[in-house]
């Protein structure tokens, strides 16, 4: 019983505990959930078991994720009933489960947010794997020969870049001001207040729309369609400003 217990807690503290199997060689049996509790004594180590089994469950059930929140969170999300108007219950942050991008970012999509431009050439690549956007690196993409277009798209790329960087500030500030303003013990019972905290749910919101707006709209290359998209930007943005 001594060697086993030994065994189970090294597989355990080593993450390798659910696909384990039986120390002797010629042996490919698991040992199972019941006599791994009836050998580990430690309350530590069973619940590093536990959360062992959790994560593996979650990893394969096609419909289940974790929470994306940068900031931590292990709270468990069901993709079907989690949409971009819909957030985690229990630190209500919204999710993208269509790419790696850790938030919902419309409405920019998946593929504006995986592209990346270089600004000097022009050259799209994937940021995950670095590979080649494109098939295959075309001649218009020769820096010398479009030295014009290249300065222009850097000069775009800036302006965009700058504005998504602003939206995202304002939106944390806008954070730290619902925070603070939570963090009153004694929360006088008058309107203002409450009007305050539900305007800056109203602000995150809006600025993260924007910050992705400038995403979506540097990589959209229908001007009929940018004009009315340009227009609506700019009103929510004066709208959001004088909130």
């Amino acid at each position: 019983q001594p060697c086993w217990r030994e065994y189970l807690t090294t597989r355990i503290e080593q993450n390798m505990v659910v696909s384990c199997t039986c120390p002797i060689s010629e042996c490919r049996a698991q040992p199972t959930t019941a006599f791994i509790c009836s050998i580990v004594s430690s309350q530590e180590i069973i619940a590093k078991y536990e959360k062992a089994l959790l994560r593996r469950y979650v990893e394969c059930c096609s419909n289940l994720t974790w929470c994306t929140n940068p900031q931590g969170c292990d709270q468990i999300l069901l993709k079907d009933g989690l949409g971009y108007g819909a957030a985690c219950s229990k630190c209500s942050w919204i999710s993208c489960f269509n790419c790696n991008f850790p938030e919902a970012h419309y409405p920019a999509s998946c593929s504006h947010m995986s592209r990346m431009t270089c600004a000097k050439c022009n050259h799209g690549f994937c940021w995950r794997c670095l590979k080649p956007w494109r098939p295959n690196h075309k001649d218009y993409y020769n820096c010398s020969a479009m030295v014009s277009k290249a300065a222009w798209q850097e000069k775009r790329f800036q302006d965009y870049n700058e504005r998504c960087t602003f939206h995202h500030h304002a939106r944390e500030f806008a954070t730290s001001l619902r925070s603070s303003i939570s963090s009153i013990r004694e929360m006088p019972k008058i309107r203002n207040l409450t009007f305050v905290l539900d305007a800056c749910k109203v602000l995150e919101q809006a600025r993260k729309v924007l910050a992705y707006s400038c995403v979506y709209s540097y990589y959209n290359q229908d001007t009929e369609s940018m004009d009315i998209v340009e227009q609506q930007t700019q009103s929510l943005e004066l709208l959001t400003n004088a909130l």
